[in-house]
Parts: structure tokens; sequence; C-alpha cells
């Protein structure tokens, strides 16, 4: 690559920055002043994209086009604002990470919605008008369209900085990012403030879509994808800085478009793809840039950082009620194999579910107890999946000692990734695990040599006796009820004490001799390990394992079923699993729009039980009992 051409594809990836700050700071607005993890961000930057085909295709012209970017962002915040106000304003003193579980609710109902709307096909919008042709940049031709979106950026960023430096609200809402409690304090109407602030930052979600519309197709998997970017844009530029979010999305920006310009590089020992980097690019940069400067390049710690939730309770040992319930549950699953005989299906069910209760179970036990939350559990459990299944497939190994590895390769993974977590806390310590399982899953699917890439590996069938769905279904059982077990007994022993003593404060516990970050760090191992378990009892189950595995969707499944159970109760990742599971499965069958109606479901019951189910159950159980 020469070094013009250096040059211009460094230019070219600038008009990309926008798109990411556009959605990013927009995203790190709502966060900043509500402290809510909006998921369904990236579903609003997926909606504009959506709206303004329609006013491009259907008015046609300048107006149709320019125009309907402009009324596209004006209703894509209308759309936010409704939101806030209908939804969000009843859960703000839900924890955290459970108002995190409703936007992942509007996340399956909006992409059903445009499902209905615009249908299944990608849609692509016309060329902006006026900005048709290109221009020669070093000898290059480079779409003038581009060149107005590598404009358009940095002016929005200029109008965003002199709002929030010269406004009164602007400076509400440096105040309320600062300590939103004394912002109410002083007399501020906080769920007007909220619900301007959840509008601006919908519209500059919904203003980035838009103006992607000339560029890109809209597509249905864009929602994800876009709030998988704005996170990393977000963490990586600091938490609540406009400018960070901004240096951020070039330098991301940058780095990809780079990476597709070099191609395949000859190092005479080997030659290197650099345009498949681009799949995990970012996630590299984030890594980075968490280790070196945790609060991001521009952002700093918060000031003061006050929870408007209720406080946890501490977590309590089984009562006998709860034992004996268990024990009935427990029979009701060993005659499963003969109940299910006129209906094999629900011995598949079952394995699915239980599958689910080892994953949900690992990853609440550094969620909960742990304080450590998640955002790429699914990475160990794709390291136990391929580990098993590899060695299976490459080594003839026979299936016991598969998985047996299993756990053992997930281990590793989580003994070196959360070296470096642990040293971070909150939602960098969440984004810095979603960066690794990008990493992980980058890998699996790149090296096809060893993983067969995007065909995965397939023919991962367990010998007799275990080739018998009953009997399969036995055996995970009973590593299910292994690794329940094992977790509640490290909760209930020294070790699960200290972890719980840094979560709730770290200075007093290493006052008193605790390790902190050691003991965190081994219970990300063992939370990995157990997680690996499943993984590999999933490769045996379908016979065939992907990069789907270790894909984002897995990880967000994981943390709702944590939350839908309910955080602050060990029985909580269980009853969350179960009813996750079961209802994906139900749901799917029913109807082809089946993410709305499961999305729907998981909102009614956010409402009706926002301590979770199991937590909700087990209030109800202590207000009843004699």
């Amino acid at each position: 690559m020469t070094f013009t051409g250096f040059l211009f594809q460094a230019l070219n990836g600038l008009s990309t920055a926008s798109g990411l700050f556009f959605i990013a700071v927009g995203l790190s607005l709502i966060f900043g002043v509500t402290r809510i993890v909006n998921i369904a961000h990236g579903s609003l930057y997926m909606l504009g994209t959506y709206i303004a085909y329609t006013f491009a295709t259907r008015i046609g012209g300048a107006l149709g086009f320019w125009g309907g970017i402009v009324a596209t962002a004006i209703l894509v915040g209308v759309i936010g604002a409704l939101i806030e106000v209908v939804l969000l304003r009843r859960i703000y003193r839900a924890p955290e990470l459970f108002q995190l579980l409703a936007t992942f609710a509007l996340v399956l109902i909006i992409n059903d919605a445009t499902l209905w709307l615009w249908g299944p096909e990608d849609l692509l919008g016309p060329r902006a008008p006026g900005l048709r042709g290109a221009i020669e940049v070093l000898g290059r031709q480079l779409p003038s369209y581009d060149l107005f979106l590598i404009v358009i950026g940095p002016l929005v960023l200029l109008a965003l900085h002199f709002t929030l430096a010269g406004t009164r609200f602007g400076r509400l809402v440096r105040a309320a990012t600062q300590d939103r409690e004394m912002v109410g304090a002083l007399g501020v109407n906080q769920a007007m403030l909220f619900t301007a602030v959840f509008a601006l930052g919908a519209g500059l979600a919904g203003f980035g879509g838009a103006l992607q519309v000339a560029r890109e197709p809209a597509n249905l998997a864009t929602d994800l994808t876009a709030i998988s970017d704005a996170f990393v844009v977000v963490v990586v530029g600091g938490m609540g800085s406009i400018s960070g979010a901004y240096l951020a999305a070039v330098i991301i920006a940058e780095v990809k478009a780079i990476c597709i310009g070099i191609g395949v590089v000859d190092f005479g020992f080997g030659s290197v793809n650099f345009s498949k980097l681009t799949l995990v690019a970012e996630f590299l940069v984030m890594a980075v840039v968490l280790i070196a400067r945790p609060y991001g390049l521009l952002g700093r710690a918060q000031a003061v950082v006050r929870s408007i939730a209720e406080p946890e309770e501490p977590l309590r040992p089984a009562t006998p009620a709860l034992k004996a319930l268990g024990a009935v549950v427990l029979a009701l699953l060993l005659c499963l194999p003969l109940l299910a005989q006129s209906s094999p299906y629900l011995l598949i069910l079952g394995i699915d579910v239980l599958i689910a209760v080892i994953f949900a179970a690992s990853l609440h036990f550094i969620m909960g107890p742990g304080g450590m939350h998640s955002f790429g559990h699914a990475a160990y459990f794709g390291l136990g999946a391929y580990g098993a299944a590899l060695l299976v497939k490459g080594l003839a190994v026979p299936m016991g000692l598969a998985l047996v590895a299993a756990p053992l390769v997930a281990l590793a993974g989580a003994l070196l990734f959360g070296w470096f977590a642990v040293r971070l806390s909150g939602v960098y310590l969440a984004m810095l695990t979603l960066a690794f399982a990008q990493i992980v899953w980058a890998t699996v699917f790149q090296w096809e040599e060893l993983t067969g890439g995007s065909n995965g590996v397939i023919g991962v069938w367990p010998p007799p006796p275990f080739d018998r769905t009953s009997v399969y279904f036995l055996l995970t059982l009973a590593l299910a009820v292994i690794a329940v077990l094992l977790l509640r007994r490290l909760l209930f022993a020294p070790f699960g004490y200290a972890m719980r003593a840094g979560r709730d404060s770290a200075l007093r516990a290493e006052a008193i001799g605790i390790d902190v970050k050691r003991v965190h760090w081994l219970g990300f191992a063992v939370a990995g390990a157990v997680c690996g378990v499943a993984g590999g009892l999933f490769a045996f189950a379908k016979g065939s394992i992907s990069p789907e595995t270790i894909h984002i969707n897995r990880s967000i499944d994981g943390l709702v079923m944590v939350l839908l159970g309910g955080i602050q109760t060990l029985s909580g990742p269980i009853v969350g699993a179960s009813v996750f599971a079961t209802l994906q499965d139900t749901v799917m069958r029913q109807t082809e729009y089946w993410r709305a109606l499961l999305g729907l479901i998981i909102l009614l019951l956010v409402l009706a039980f926002p301590q979770g189910i199991a937590g909700a159950l087990a209030a109800l159980w202590r207000r009843v009992k004699p």
C-alpha cells in the first residue's frame, strides 16, 4: 500500500467516523444523566435508516431526502421521549442492570415492528441529491457524500459543545452527569430533564441512521451491530465525554479503514490478512485503551455516584421449604425420561434448559455476589464448546475426556481475560469482557484451518449409550446439579464471603487483609470454568457448533436469564434460565413475530417483578409465612 493510498484510506475512514459518533454521543448523553445502559439505542439508529428510506423513496427528490433526514431525527427523538415516559420512568429505582433487561425487551419489540412494517429485505435508499458525484483526492475518486459526512460530524460536535457549555440546559445536563440527586435537590424537574436528554440522544441516533441511508442498506441486523459499535466508542472515548466520543469514533474508523487498505501482507514466514482484522479491530482498540486508561481517553472517574435503586439484600442459605421444593423438582426431572416417552421433544427442551441453567448460574456467580458485570460470558461457553468439539474431531478423544477438557479450556481463557477485567469496575469492566468475547469470536470465525470458520465443526455426536436422548438428559442433569451445588457451596465458604466483601466495599475489605483483585480474579476463573461445562454439553447436544456459539447474542441471553430470575437470589439464575429458555422455544413456534411477543412478555415480567421472578416470590414468601 502506497503512502498516497494510505492517506486516502484514512480520509475515507473519517466519513465512517461521523456515523459512529452520532450514535455513540447520544448513548453517552443518556447514560451520563439517567444511568441507563440503553441496549435499545441501536434499535433507534436502525429505525432512523428505515424511516429515512421511506421519506426518500415516497416523497422523492431533495425534499424527500434532506427533509426526510431532519424529519427522521425529530420523529426518532419523539419515539425516544415516549419510551422514556411510558416505560423507563417507571423503573428508575430498579437496579441498573434490570433496566438493561427492559431495554433489551424493546430491542425485540422494535425489531419485529420494523419487520412487520418494512419486510425482511434489505432496503437501499437513493443517492443524495446534489451530492451524487465524486471529487478527485490524492489521485483517487472520493464520493461527494462521504466528504459531506466528514464535515457534518465536527459541525454537530461543535453544536453540542456550545449547547452543553453555554446554555442552561447544557449546564443541567453536565450537573446531572456528575450528581443527579443534587440537581433534584436544587429544585430541577428531573423527569423533564431525563425526558429531554433521552429525546436528544434518540434524535442523534436517528439522525446518524438517516445519514447512512445513501451509503448502506437498511437492515434488520443493524440494531445489535450499531449498539455494539456505540458501546465501544463511548467507552474508548470516556463515558460522558462528547469530544471523547468523536475522538474514539475517528480512531476506530481509521483503524478499520487502514486494516482494509493494508490487505494481505507477506512477512516471509507467513502472511497476515489485515482486512480480516476489521471484525475485531475496534475491540482490540477498546481492550488496549481500557487496560491503559480505565476511564477512556478523555473520561474521568465520576465525582459522585449515588444509586437510587433499592439496596440489595444479603444472600441467604436455602430454607428447609426451598430445599424440599428443590428435591421435588429434581425428582420430577429424574422421572422426565419416563414421562416424555410419548413426547421425546420434552427431553430435548429439558437438555437446552439445563445447559442454560449452568450458563446462567456461572454468570450470576460473578454478577451478583461478585459484582462483576460481564457482557462477554459467551466467550467461555464457546471456548468450552470448541475445546470439546475439536478434541473429538481432531484427536478422536473420547467424549468423557472432552467434557473434562471443556472447563479447562474455558478456565485458561477466564484466567487470562479475568486478570485484566477485574482491575476495572462497572460498565468499563462489562465492556472489556465484551471486547475479549468478540476477540474470541473473531478468532474462531477466521481461523478456518482449525475451527472451520463460518461452517464451524460438525459431526460431534455423543457415543453410545449417550446417543440416546434420555441418557444424555440424565448426564446433563447430573452435571447441572453438580455445577449449581458447587457454586452455592463456594458462595457460603470463606471465599464467597470475601468475594462479596470486595463487592460491597473494596476499601474495607482490603483493610482487613482481603486481596480483593485476587479473590475476584479467582471467582472470574471459576465462573468461566463452569460455563465451559455448559459449552461442552452444548456441543454434544447439538452435534455441531459454529461461531454463533460465541456471538454477543448469547451473552445478552445470559444477562436476560440472570436478571429475569433475579440477581439478588441464588435461585434467580435457575428460575430465569428455565423461564427464558422455555419461553423462547415456545414463542418461536407460535408466530413469525416471536421476538416481539417474547419482548412483551419480558417487559410485563419486568414491570410486575422489579426484583426478578425468584426475588419477587422470595419476598412474597417472607411476607406470608408466619
